[in-house]
């Protein structure tokens, strides 16, 4: 049943890409961020080049696409990247792995999980949540990410917010104890003088950054907040006290080893075998003990493979 699954879901991802690459060869093809989500009524109008005009449709994110979808404008359609992409993770925490499934792993709040962990690389996530009695379970979201690479650490979070303003930046960056200050310019740089190829860089002027170590990973990160639409939807069970804002975020990594573990970066092993249901609606990825850490930069969870010593050598400065 998995492997029937997973298949189904191949050829959706085979049709989705055609769809794009037709898109992009015709022009008409792009992402779209959409930086307002009350009622999910900000759309862009699809246009066609400028001899035929406007296309006449009108495109937005899917409903359970977070924020940032891919929009096919010839066939006046988007396609949610979280449901594309290996190493994409959005909203209560799905993941697409890099076996190319997508799985839902809840974890709880208030906790740290490995996502990733490696022999020179690991990778915690810190999970915020709200509990909602009438459906009897904590929905969650990932706030912060701690990455530790030899002995440095890189600190990602989205900060907490009583009323979301997408204009104000909610994202902190922080390399070793101290702040990362980038410009709030589109496309501004700010690159590591004590760490060469570490850089990171703003792809909106507020909330969306790309993070990058030469040969190890790419991170995509934004910051968005829950609304009461979303609560209501849902049933988050959302109140006026913390808007919840979270990151949606996209990893790439380059050097992984055989033997990389947690929750997403098992995925990435070449023997791995899901045990997910992938059948069911919400298929949800379990063993939440064996992936919980004692901190954001620990690297003490049960299915650890960092080891300090290596990596200290890999990442000497």
């Amino acid at each position: 049943m998995a492997m029937a699954a997973a298949k189904r879901q191949l050829l959706g991802w085979c049709l989705l890409a055609a769809v794009a690459v037709a898109s992009a060869q015709q022009g008409r093809f792009t992402t779209v961020t959409f930086p307002k989500f009350e009622k999910r009524t900000y759309q862009i109008t699809c246009t066609d080049d400028k001899k035929h005009g406007p296309a006449g449709c009108y495109v937005g994110c899917p409903k359970k696409c977070p924020n940032k979808c891919l929009a096919a404008c010839n066939y006046c359609l988007t396609i949610c990247m979280c449901d594309l992409f290996p190493g994409t993770s959005c909203g209560d925490p799905r993941f697409t792995g890099g076996d190319g499934n997508t799985f839902y792993f809840h974890g709880k709040k208030d906790r740290d999980f490995c996502i990733v962990s490696d022999t020179d690389l690991h990778i915690n996530a810190h999970f915020i949540g709200n509990h909602n009695p009438d459906v009897k379970r904590d929905f969650t979201w990932v706030q912060a990410l701690g990455i530790t690479f030899g002995d440095h650490r890189l600190y990602v979070g989205a900060q907490k917010v009583v009323e979301w303003d997408e204009e104000e930046d909610h994202i902190q960056i922080v390399l070793d104890g101290e702040p990362v200050e980038v410009e709030a310019a589109k496309n501004t740089r700010w690159v590591s003088k004590t760490l060469p190829g570490l850089s990171v860089t703003r792809t909106n002027t507020a909330n969306t950054v790309f993070l990058e170590l030469d040969g190890v990973f790419s991170i995509s990160a934004n910051a968005v907040p829950i609304t009461d639409e979303d609560s209501r939807v849902h049933s988050y069970g959302k109140t006026s006290k913390d808007s919840l804002v979270h990151l949606d975020l996209g990893f790439k990594f380059h050097a992984l080893t055989k033997g990389v573990d947690g929750v997403l970066g098992q995925t990435y092993r070449p023997d791995y075998v899901s045990k997910v249901n992938m059948t069911a609606k919400m298929p949800i990825m379990g063993g939440t003990p064996k992936y919980l850490s004692t901190s954001l930069f620990s690297t003490d969870c049960v299915v650890s493979r960092f080891n300090l010593n290596d990596a200290a050598e890999a990442f000497a400065s």
